[in-house]
């Protein structure tokens, strides 16, 4: 009976798993059982999301990023969808020889290229890293080198667009639809292998959940940390490598068209390449500190994470660069520099939030925030192999404010991002609501699966810090 229980487990049949055996099985991760609702959600981002970004790229493409463009020729009977479809260009040879070169780079440096930054920036956490404890107990490591796979392939765009001249610096925008099929192609690739892995050979067994909803298990993932070898994590490589490495060459790709079309960079191109800089630069001079989020301590890797990093994140993330090839706008000085300063507090709040909860963890609560010595609720959790762990919950600083005030200061910078873009379209602002919807989103998923893994810890935490993004009011 034994050996046949472990099967179900790896396989998925939690029908026969008692309730008290799934509390066993791990507290946290995403859902054992799927309720209509949240079917209701998986089905319709696989029918729809891959269409929202081809309606955005060629709104842009054919109707100079005006969203309505379409729709209005569509209903007075100006164009056809045929007609939209064809003016679209196709998958080619070129654009899949560019993604190819493009992807297997960054496996290279990611595999292959140890860290070095670390040995010459001490502040900076670089090599060989523990990862976050996984459901079954797990406490995986991870190659931290994403610093230098960002600094390295950025020395050679320069060095390519100022003296080698490989290719021109508007290769990317230039083939901006081409790679969209190709980047599709990717994420429903290792959506799917991910999900055969999961059957036939799961890196760890007793990290997967099966709900035996096949369209769930595919979006939402299977296995918490699938893996190639000892060091190829799907779950840290595509979100941390093709997608967010290009965000800052997409950019630069836009401001150099933005030269040839116009002959000129508007201050707005300017700032939304450097706000999203900072950004970028961030998460990888942080990616230590990435291994203990969400992303990697909650979510399962299938089509949501791996499709999402592909296709969503550098077509959807990169609009407002985007937009202003096809709109340019030249901000007054007072506009841009409120720009600039709306960025750069929502950073600031953003970065000493994220760094209090880490030198709280590093320290063990050892450590003073704000001038004095840190609140904290005393919790437990037990992993799967039946082990119980103890953890603390910050209530200072920051963190006493309101439960997530990291995603708070980045909301300020999204919004910083698309106001660049000025207010004659709302194709630019889509990244802020959207952000707004997935921060809220995610406030209340992470909730819960903390409720699920501290049980009445998490009712005292969060008795003591009532608000979760804006204090006093939500």
């Amino acid at each position: 009976m034994g050996e046949r229980r472990k099967v179900n487990t790896s396989r998925g049949d939690n029908k026969n798993i008692a309730n008290g055996e799934k509390e066993k099985l791990g507290q946290w991760g995403r859902a054992w059982e799927v309720d209509w609702f949240s079917l209701a959600g998986v089905l319709f981002l696989l029918m729809f999301a891959p269409l929202i970004v081809y309606y955005f790229v060629m709104s842009c493409d054919q109707y100079q990023c005006a969203l309505s463009g379409p729709i209005v020729d569509l209903y007075t009977g100006n164009a056809k969808i045929s007609d939209i479809w064809n003016k679209t260009p196709l998958l080619n040879w070129r654009a899949a020889k560019i993604y190819t070169i493009w992807v297997s780079f960054q496996v290279f440096l990611y595999m292959y290229v140890p860290d070095i930054c670390h040995k010459f920036l001490p502040r900076y956490k670089g090599g060989v890293q523990d990862g976050a404890r996984t459901p079954a107990g797990i406490i995986n490591k991870y190659q931290v080198n994403g610093l230098q796979a960002w600094i390295i392939t950025h020395i050679l765009w320069f060095a390519n667009a100022h003296y080698f001249h490989w290719f021109s610096p508007t290769i990317i925008i230039d083939n901006w639809i081409p790679l969209l099929w190709c980047t599709n192609i990717l994420g429903y690739s290792v959506a799917t292998f991910v999900m055969i892995k999961a059957y036939l050979f799961p890196s760890n067994a007793n990290d997967c959940k099966f709900t035996g909803n096949f369209f769930y298990n595919y979006m939402m993932g299977v296995e918490f940390n699938p893996r190639i070898g000892k060091w190829f994590d799907f779950k840290l490589f595509f979100n941390g490598r093709p997608g967010i490495v290009a965000w800052t060459l997409i950019n630069l790709s836009y401001a150099a068209k933005q030269q040839e079309l116009y002959g000129y960079v508007t201050n707005s191109m300017i700032l939304v390449n450097i706000l999203q800089a900072i950004y970028v630069l961030d998460f990888f001079w942080n990616e230590n500190w990435y291994l203990h989020t969400i992303d990697i301590c909650h979510d399962h890797f299938g089509w949501y994470l791996g499709w999402g990093d592909c296709v969503w994140l550098p077509y959807l993330y990169t609009l407002q660069g985007l937009y202003l090839v096809y709109n340019p706008v030249q901000l007054s000085t007072t506009a841009a520099v409120g720009v600039l300063l709306l960025g750069l507090i929502g950073y600031y709040i953003f970065r000493l939030t994220n760094h209090q909860k880490d030198l709280f963890r590093r320290t063990n609560g050892n450590c003073k925030i704000w001038g004095a010595k840190p609140k904290y609720i005393e919790c437990s959790y037990t992993s799967v192999d039946g082990k119980r762990h103890y953890s603390k919950l910050m209530t200072s600083g920051f963190w006493g404010m309101a439960r997530h005030m990291n995603y708070t200061g980045d909301l300020m910078g999204c919004l910083a991002y698309c106001m660049a873009c000025g207010f004659e379209h709302l194709l630019p602002y889509f990244y802020v609501i959207y952000m707004t919807m997935l921060l809220v989103h995610r406030c209340i998923r992470d909730e819960h699966r903390c409720s699920s893994k501290y049980g009445k810890d998490w009712k005292i935490y969060t008795d003591a810090v009532p608000y979760r993004l804006l204090p006093g009011i939500f």
